[in-house]
């Protein structure tokens, strides 16, 4: 542990967790690393929160305690015996902590459950399929036997996606399934297995001459904020979003091709470029998360990479209102879109500069100066990819426009630090949280006619809660709009009051023109919302398809809100 006295910092938690302790389960990322708020960045919570500056929050429900095995399980002996006919023995368990640990995700409320010791909604088997044939048999006996299936990936879940209410069994896809199955450099497509992580997949296609025998280094261009801890087939299931998405598109964007092991039968999509024959089955399956079928295999985009044509930008606005319209007008410009554009609300915009040191620096100084002011001022970085020329011409474009909307160029250096720890920063929250201080977010996607009054209602609505931060921004970008989302910090840390405090944001985003998921998903979560959300007419739809490849109802049950 280390302690600063003079900031009054809490004793933070440098030790790996005990092994099959909860805090294993719930720890974010590698055991080993540690991130912690910066003394900027903890100052201001302090005072957000009033915590005196002599209090020291003690640390509470670290989950250090070991999961008992107490839970049995429900499924037959003599069915457990056929599972493992099919996986063999080291790759099925169905004690506790397995159990616990494969149906949890990294939702607010999941992290909440395990630091108070609460062992729920878990799967009754944990498998590890080797193969697609391992994998065809364990839905068909699951089916037959009318057992719940679930899929894990990477884990990275925040909408309670892994919660197994009746319990069943749960395919773990990183263990085996996470083979490259084809590269093909002349179409500029990747072939992997569901189940193979981002990095893997990342470090495949940057080093493609080495590992692949290509002619020229790709890229996948998804990057989401898990993308260490995330796998492939769970971007697509989700209808997840990376951070430079503005410029390789969204999950769904980068799909070609999938391959599905339903109940009812398997089937590959094909894998042209484009197709007229009809509704599309493979945009039907995109975002199903495990509804419908086991995902094997999808076929990806990729693109060239140049690393070395990166051009990065920043631009500080007078208030948010000029700041979103600089942003739609570089959206709308038709010269291109960076890969990253990320715009902060006044609020996130005060914090980062005193997470950065940059509080009453000469650029701090020089800011007021020029009339922008803490409080109102709004932050607008990105950053430009592709072929030199395309980055390079775009980097002009967009530092035309920003300066043409009132904006003051800050060079690229706030963008370059924000870059460092754009995967560190999740492990922020596990310090918060010892400390008894929770942080969570929710995002949804809007058009430019209702951004205004979605961002309105819903910063309101958190900061109607006692001593709260909210901190806004906007991350990614389309012609027609972009999204939101919300960061917010306080002192709750009962389930029960933040599941209300949650679900209050959840509505006053469907109130006010939101999408009720941008990236994270649907999940149990949002399953309860999906009707009002769709309507009854669309969800029928969806049950109609539920029916078709799940007639009993055993893949991922109250998945979707289907």
């Amino acid at each position: 542990m280390t302690h600063n006295p003079k900031a009054a910092m809490p004793a933070w938690l440098e030790t790996e967790p005990e092994q099959n302790s909860f805090r294993s389960i719930f720890k974010w990322g590698a055991k080993n690393s540690f991130k912690h708020p910066s003394p900027g960045f903890y100052a201001v919570i302090k005072q957000a929160l009033d915590l005196s500056d002599t209090q020291v929050p003690p640390l509470v429900n670290i989950g250090e305690k070991r999961v008992e095995d107490t839970q049995k399980t429900r499924i037959a002996s003599e069915d457990i015996h056929l599972f493992e006919e099919i996986v063999g023995l080291d790759n099925l368990s169905f004690d506790t902590y397995s159990r616990l640990k494969y149906s949890t995700g990294r939702s607010m409320e999941d992290i909440l459950n395990l630091r108070q010791q609460k062992i729920d909604n878990i799967c009754d088997l944990v498998l590890h399929p080797r193969s697609k044939a391992d994998i065809r048999k364990i839905v068909s006996l699951c089916h037959i036997k009318k057992i719940p299936l679930h899929v894990y990936g990477g884990g990275s879940s925040v909408t309670l996606g892994l919660a197994c209410p009746k319990g069943g069994v749960t395919l773990v896809m990183g263990t085996h399934m996470n083979r490259l199955l084809h590269f093909n450099e002349i179409n500029q497509t990747i072939t992997v297995e569901a189940g193979m992580m981002g990095p893997v997949y990342e470090e495949l296609l940057n080093h493609a001459p080495e590992k692949l025998n290509a002619e020229k280094r790709y890229t996948g261009g998804h990057f989401p904020q898990s993308f260490e801890y995330s796998s492939v087939g769970g971007w697509v299931v989700t209808l997840g979003s990376g951070q430079a998405s503005s410029y390789f598109g969204d999950a769904c964007d980068l799909v070609i091709s999938q391959e599905y092991i339903t109940p009812t039968g398997e089937f590959k999509t094909h894998a042209f470029p484009a197709t007229a024959t009809g509704p599309k089955l493979n945009d039907i399956m995109k975002g199903s998360e495990g509804c419908f079928g086991v995902l094997i295999a999808v076929t990806m985009k990729i693109f060239q990479y140049h690393p070395e044509t990166s051009r990065e930008f920043t631009f500080m606005f007078h208030d948010f209102e000029t700041a979103i319209t600089a942003a739609r007008r570089i959206s709308q410009a038709e010269f291109g879109m960076p890969s990253i554009l990320r715009l902060s609300d006044p609020e996130e915009t005060d914090i980062a500069m005193k997470m950065y040191g940059l509080e009453d620096s000469f650029l701090d100084r020089f800011m007021k100066f020029k009339g922008l002011k803490p409080g109102s001022r709004c932050l607008l970085m990105g950053q430009t990819d592709g072929k030199k020329s395309f980055s390079t011409h775009l980097f002009n474009q967009i530092k035309k426009l920003g300066k043409k909307s009132q904006g003051l160029y800050l060079t690229g250096y706030p963008m370059k630090k924000w870059r460092k720890g754009r995967f560190s920063d999740p492990y922020m929250r596990d310090a918060l949280n010892d400390a008894g201080i929770l942080i969570d977010t929710l995002e949804a996607a809007v058009t430019w006619d209702h951004l205004k009054e979605l961002y309105t209602a819903v910063r309101g609505y958190i900061k109607q809660h006692p001593n709260t931060i909210c901190m806004t921004h906007a991350s990614h970008f389309y012609a027609q709009g972009t999204n939101l989302y919300f960061i917010f910090i306080t002192k709750l840390c009962d389930v029960d009051e933040f599941r209300s405090f949650q679900r209050g944001i959840i509505e006053k985003i469907q109130e006010n023109f939101g999408s009720l998921s941008h990236h994270h998903g649907v999940g149990k979560m949002m399953a309860p919302f999906m009707e009002n959300h769709l309507g009854k007419t669309q969800m029928a739809v969806l049950r109609a398809i539920k029916n078709h490849f799940d007639p009993h109802h055993i893949m991922n049950p109250g998945g979707l809100g289907i």
